[in-house]
Parts: structure tokens; sequence; C-alpha cells
């Protein structure tokens, strides 16, 4: 199964990086949290991009910088009795535009087993920031034949399912929710169709996946949210609201509940995944490199 999307990268591959979302005040700020989470935390961080709305494609003037991280610690960390009992996240409070948190390398790889969606996207974020060696390219080279598009299924579906539940049949409705169920809905469409997992970026699964019928009332959406404040309302659009209804009719419980099948029990996968770590752990203290390819 083909681990969609594009692939951006400031680490050695040479790849170039756009920042036409990040305005360089914010991508100067982000650059200096990033940097001082590993003085404080003592921990390398491996990866990290923009996840949510502007890595979609679809954020408004004042929607928030979600910064999502991979990082680790130094290998006495790991060697400890009671490794599992600690804690495995950093997580900053939310003081600004700037949501800034990150999970451990042990977490994340186990997530992987699990083909978590959330963590596909990261990897798959035309918007990164931070990319040390070869570990998130390894990880996106393993989705190549790893990736359950069942389980990716259920998690479009769930998320989908709660954001629809909250304002499907309202007079008037906050814009941005379209977005968050069209676009798992899509990427459901995207599975079910074999195109492998589904790009991050919502253009580009309207344009492979959307009913034909639908891509200019999804456009001219599009094209009114971007421009509207994040909590901006608007008219619901019947059309939408059917293939919404119809998707969800086709679904039935196919992708709803639980049953999220996972790859623990695939011994060559986990043993890939423990060279992966141990690599990354050993390599951590090298430096990374940031935002190489912009003037700050």
């Amino acid at each position: 199964m083909p681990f969609g999307g594009s692939t951006s990268s400031l680490g050695d591959t040479g790849d170039t990086v756009e920042f036409s979302q990040i305005p360089p005040p914010f991508a100067a700020e982000i650059k200096q949290r990033l940097a001082q989470t590993e003085a404080e935390h003592n921990v390398k961080i491996l990866y990290a991009c923009e996840s949510g709305s502007r890595a979609w494609g679809f954020a408004s003037p004042d929607s928030d910088y979600d910064v999502r991280f991979i990082y680790a610690r130094p290998a006495d960390w790991y060697l400890s009795f009671d490794v599992e009992r600690r804690r495995d996240v950093i997580e900053h409070p939310i003081v600004d535009e700037i949501d800034c948190n990150g999970w451990d390398i042990r977490k994340a790889l186990y997530l992987f087993t699990r083909t978590n969606g959330a963590l596909f996207e990261w990897l798959n974020s035309p918007i990164c920031y931070i990319e040390v060696g070869d570990f998130a390219g390894a990880l996106r080279a393993l989705a190549n034949v790893t990736a359950n598009r069942v389980a990716l299924c259920y998690h479009y579906s769930h998320m989908a399912r709660s954001n629809a539940a909250s304002f499907l049949y309202r007079d008037q409705v906050r814009l941005k929710k379209y977005f968050y169920v069209l676009r798992p809905l899509l990427a459901i469409r995207h599975l079910e169709q074999g195109f492998g997992v589904p790009p991050v970026e919502f253009v580009r699964l309207v344009e492979k996946t959307a009913p034909r019928p639908l891509v200019p009332l999804i456009d001219e959406l599009l094209a009114l949210k971007i421009q509207s404040p994040e909590l901006g309302v608007g008219k619901p659009v019947p059309e939408l609201n059917k293939f919404i209804e119809h998707e969800f009719e086709r679904h039935s419980d196919e992708y709803y509940g639980l049953g999220r099948p996972d790859l623990v029990d695939k011994s060559e996968v986990l043993e890939r995944l423990n060279e992966i770590f141990r690599k990354a752990v050993c390599e951590a203290p090298g430096d990374a490199k940031f935002f190489r390819s912009l003037s700050l």
C-alpha cells in the first residue's frame, strides 16, 4: 500500500520546503520553541511538522499553528526499569497562536503498529520543520508495506462522524466543520479505490476522489473558508449535506466502533521498528538542521 502525499524534509535529502503558509515571525518563534524544548527536556527532536488545517490547506486567517514533533531521550533513559511508567509526551500550554506538543519515539512507534492516522499525517505533512537522519524516512518506507487500510478507515470514519454530529442539521453552520467532515470522507474513498494512504492536502483528495458535480461547490466553500475567521459561519449547502449523509449510509457500520487491527503479531515489522528505534536513539545527539530553506 503506497504511502500517499508529498514528502518535505529539512534533513540531508536535499528536498525543499514550502513555507508560504508560515509567516517569518511565526517560523522564527516555532524554531525557537523547538530548540528550547530540546534544551529544557534533554531530548533530541527527530521530526517536527505542521499538523491540522495549515497542513490540510484550509487554514483561516486566524488559525492556530499546530506544531507536532517526535523526540528521543538519551539511551540511559530507556534502560530504566520503570520506563513504561514514565511520561511519554511533551505538552506546552497554549498561550498564543502556537500549539506545540510531541510524542516520545516509543509511543510513536507503538502507534505506528496501530496504523495511527494522526501519526501517518504527521510523517507526510507538506510543512516540515525538522527532520533528523532517516528516522521519518524509514517509517514512511515501512508504511508502504504495512499500512492497514481498515485501521485508517476506522480513523477517518470516527473523525467524520464526530464532526458531523455537531453541525449537519442547523440553520447556520461553522464553515470549517464542512472540511472536517468532507476531508475524512474523501480519505476513505481514496482508500476504498485502492490509491493507498490518503494525501494530507485537501485539494489533492478533492481532485482524486470527490464526485465531479460537487467540486465547484467545494472550491467555492474553500475560497470562503480561507477568507473567513476561524469561527466563521454560513448557510448549509444541501448538495454537500446530501453527499455526507449518503457516505454515512453507504459505510453503515463497516467502519464504526472498535476493532482497529494492529501489527503487533508481525515479527518482521516489530524487528524493523526496533532497528529504527535503536538507530534513532544512538544518533539522537546529532545536530538537527532547522529551517534550511527559510531565510529568517
